[in-house]
């Protein structure tokens, strides 16, 4: 086995991040779309196998949750199969596989956070997609760790923050929903959780391979990642706005624009759960780490954000 790290989807927000989080770790394999499909699913395990990788770490995904509605087959083949498939050539070499999933694998119905144990039950072809993709590496019979998240953004690619921006420049007026609660994650606190786990999982369990002796198992499975605190989609949007008027960036909203409205007064092609939120005790618990709250990685993101329009 090689003491590699195979990195999918780097062209992603988490992709993205990953690439500087898991440099330091050692040697890095970092693939796009179109070096590494994995809509493909039997050149997908031909590059496992070609690799042999210690660690792959599946940051590529299907992530248009509406567009997914239209295109059920492959947003399943990305999501559903292609972690399974990963898994089952992890397996045959003795890889761990890392691999994230989402929120939407659950309804929103309950009225606390979601805990791993909880049964999960999807309301669109997204959250069904991810959620086949964790029971298809489950029972792949690789190492794992799967990590759930919640409403990513990040300085690179399209995400939610980006688009209140945008339309904050544009509009005098948004309509934003205000019943879906979660907690915005940056990808930067995704890679950098990522990170520091398998830094213990490279100290601790792989020293068996280096012939000094097994250290011990390892935590492995299903846990939640997200960052601390909750709030909803119209608040998110609020704080986005107001460290935007707070910077001095020019917007056409007014300064009453922004309006709370129902999920109903918003109807979409992928249905959303209300409650979002996870509890990320359990992974607090076994490695150890502290996560931020929201508030915090976001203002170091839209601090990025503005620097760069600013030196554009």
């Amino acid at each position: 086995m090689n003491a590699a790290i195979l990195l999918t989807g780097m062209t992603g927000q988490v992709g993205f991040e990953l690439q500087r989080a898991l440099a330091p770790l050692g040697p890095l394999l970092a693939l796009d779309r179109k070096a590494c499909d994995l809509a493909d699913g039997k050149a997908l395990r031909q590059k496992v196998e070609a690799l042999r990788p210690a660690i792959i770490v599946n940051a590529a995904a299907y992530t248009a949750v509406d567009k997914a509605e239209a295109e059920p087959d492959l947003a399943m083949a990305i999501n559903g199969v292609a972690p399974g498939l990963l898994g089952e050539a992890a397996a045959e070499i003795g890889a761990l596989v890392v691999h994230y999933s989402s929120d939407y694998v659950f309804d929103g119905s309950s009225p606390r956070p979601y805990l791993e144990s909880d049964v999960p039950h999807p309301l669109n072809v997204y959250g069904r997609s991810k959620l086949a993709g964790e029971l298809a590496l489950q029972a792949s019979g690789a190492r794992h760790l799967i990590l759930r998240t919640s409403w990513v953004y990040g300085v690179f690619g399209s995400n939610f923050a980006k688009t209140m921006l945008r339309l904050a420049a544009e509009r005098e007026q948004l309509r934003v929903v205000a019943d879906q609660f979660g907690a915005p994650t940056s990808a930067a606190l995704i890679a950098d959780v990522t990170a520091q786990i398998l830094g213990q999982y490279l100290r601790q369990y792989l020293r068996q391979y280096l012939a000094l002796g097994a250290a011990g198992d390892f935590p492995g499975g299903l846990y939640h990642l997200t960052a601390g605190g909750e709030t909803s989609w119209y608040e998110y949007a609020a704080t986005v706005i107001a460290a935007a008027r707070a910077a001095g960036r020019p917007l056409k909203l007014a300064a009453d624009g922004l309006l709370p409205i129902a999920s109903q007064d918003y109807p979409t092609p992928a249905r959303r759960p209300a409650n979002s939120r996870l509890d990320t005790r359990r992974l607090k618990a076994d490695f150890g780490l502290e996560l931020p709250d929201w508030r915090q990685g976001l203002a170091h993101v839209l601090q990025q954000m503005f620097c760069e329009k600013a030196h554009a």
